[in-house]
């Protein structure tokens, strides 16, 4: 991972691991611990907004079963500096496959450019390559547990 990646960020969002994701609970408590504002996903509508979280408690089950956060301190996707986000599978080129509604690829669409968008991914997740259109959004980072695949310079 890039030096300074965490440290550096003053806003980061995480999300709530589904399935077989990889859990941020460790990197929640870390930045609950440090002076970042942490932002949760939640789905409003067509969209995620992003909403801070004082604590894991905030977060319940929402839309698809995924916790999200249930306060009302928004915090605009541009002012999001390390995104951090899930996905079923990615490849050698920092392509990602959610689960087929697109609000993720939305959201790192408004992301600005010194937003670091990383994947977190297990080994067995990430393949060759895969299928891609105009809206699925590069990522800028891929990190499993064996290696860190950098797809823009930090």
């Amino acid at each position: 991972m890039c030096s300074g990646l965490f440290r550096d960020a003053r806003c980061l969002a995480l999300y709530s691991a589904i399935h077989n994701e990889v859990s941020t609970d460790v990197i929640v408590e870390q930045a609950l611990d440090s002076d970042k504002s942490l932002v949760f996903p939640r789905v409003s509508g067509e969209a995620l907004e992003f909403v801070v979280i004082e604590s894991p408690a905030e977060l319940i089950s929402g839309a698809f079963g995924v916790k999200e956060p249930k306060g009302c301190n928004l915090v605009p996707v541009e002012k999001i500096d390390l995104i951090v986000v899930p996905g079923v599978a990615f490849d050698q080129r920092g392509h990602r496959l959610g689960y087929g509604r697109g609000y993720y690829d939305r959201a790192l669409a408004k992301c600005q450019s010194h937003c670091m968008k990383v994947g977190f991914a297990y080994d067995f997740q990430l393949v060759e390559e895969l299928p891609a259109t105009d809206y699925d959004e590069t990522l800028s980072m891929l990190i499993t547990e064996s290696q860190t695949l950098n797809f823009s310079a930090c």
